[in-house]
């Protein structure tokens, strides 16, 4: 499904999740006890090749069409003082994306993963959510859509990151809601403001929490009223990745908590995610740990824009070489261990 014209439309899609195909997982692990090592040393690279192979749908699963969306969106609660930045940089930064300049740039080129950049309505800002929702239904759902429309499906594996200054504050308060806590709890320094600035913006989530709580029913009410189009559209995409099987690695705090209404919706909607990194964010390690998943990699990272993941895919490419290129003890002539 590429479009979300309802509500209904979205819950059927979340209710009806493909799993992976199981012969070739159980085919890609007997192939790793064949492999010329030890069971296991190869640790979490054996984990992520069977991975791969489940979603992908074969024994020899390959990373050769890598795509990676960035989604960009300005949010009204971002006149607030939320950010170390001004709303103007989220303009600023996608021209930089578009012209090759940014670190997003320069890591999917090594990754060698194809970007798209996708802006989303830059010129109109969601509503501040201390005081308002931040999207209609209509405008969740069409944000929903561009980010599952952009999903393509010949693709072996997708990550997505996103630009929006003052999304920390949205992407807290999703969490708190979607999976309880406080707003200290998720609200975090972001761009890296100070004291007096965490403060405030832990006041606004807890606002926001008080205002649009005992509305929230369901993740499509969560993500319209205390989310924005570039983190709905980053739901959009994954949950479009997970209609078609395709794997996901899941890039930092914001792109975590895209999905943390889907998953607290449905538990098992992360079964097709790999978590690339933990950011250096407050809220990201107790994000991961509701999520259930253990991150590839922790760098003290907090950029953004998909740039956790695409040093992850890095991983990825490692786990899925050995898998395929190794010798099997039969084919090296070496004695298998009993």
């Amino acid at each position: 499904m590429s479009r979300f014209t309802s509500m209904a439309d979205f819950n059927a899609a979340l209710t009806n999740l493909p799993q992976p195909n199981f012969l070739a997982i159980e085919s890609a692990s007997a192939r790793q006890v064949e492999l010329t090592k030890p069971i296991g040393s190869l640790g979490r690279l054996e984990e992520i090749a069977i991975f791969m192979a489940g979603w992908q749908g074969r024994a020899r699963p390959k990373l050769s069409q890598l795509q990676a969306v960035i989604f960009a969106g300005n949010h009204g609660v971002a006149a607030q003082g939320v950010s170390a930045f001004p709303s103007d940089v989220t303009a600023q930064m996608v021209a930089n994306f578009q012209a090759g300049g940014a670190a997003i740039n320069a890591l999917t080129t090594a990754c060698g993963a194809e970007l798209t950049i996708v802006p989303i309505e830059l010129d109109r800002p969601t509503g501040d959510i201390s005081r308002e929702a931040a999207m209609s239904e209509e405008e969740c759902l069409e944000a929903l859509s561009i980010g599952a429309a952009i999903v393509r499906p010949d693709i072996d594996l997708l990550f997505v990151g996103e630009m929006g200054i003052g999304n920390t504050t949205p992407a807290a308060a999703l969490c708190a809601q979607s999976f309880g806590g406080s707003a200290g709890h998720w609200t975090g320094r972001g761009s890296g403001v100070d004291d007096a600035a965490l403060a405030r913006k832990t006041q606004i989530v807890e606002q926001a929490l008080a205002l649009h709580g005992a509305n929230c029913n369901g993740p499509l009410d969560i993500l319209r009223r205390l989310g924005g189009r570039e983190i709905a559209a980053m739901a959009g995409a994954i949950l479009a990745a997970r209609l078609m099987r395709i794997p996901v690695l899941l890039d930092g705090f914001i792109c975590c908590a895209a999905v943390a209404p889907l998953a607290a919706a449905s538990p098992q909607f992360t079964e097709h995610c790999l978590a690339g990194h933990c950011s250096s964010e407050a809220g990201h390690v107790r994000l991961l740990a509701a999520l259930g998943l253990d991150p590839l990699i922790r760098l003290n990272m907090r950029l953004g824009e998909g740039t956790g993941a695409a040093i992850a895919a890095q991983i990825v490419r490692s786990a899925l070489a050995a898998h395929n290129g190794m010798a099997t003890f039969a084919e090296a002539a070496v004695v298998q261990p009993q």
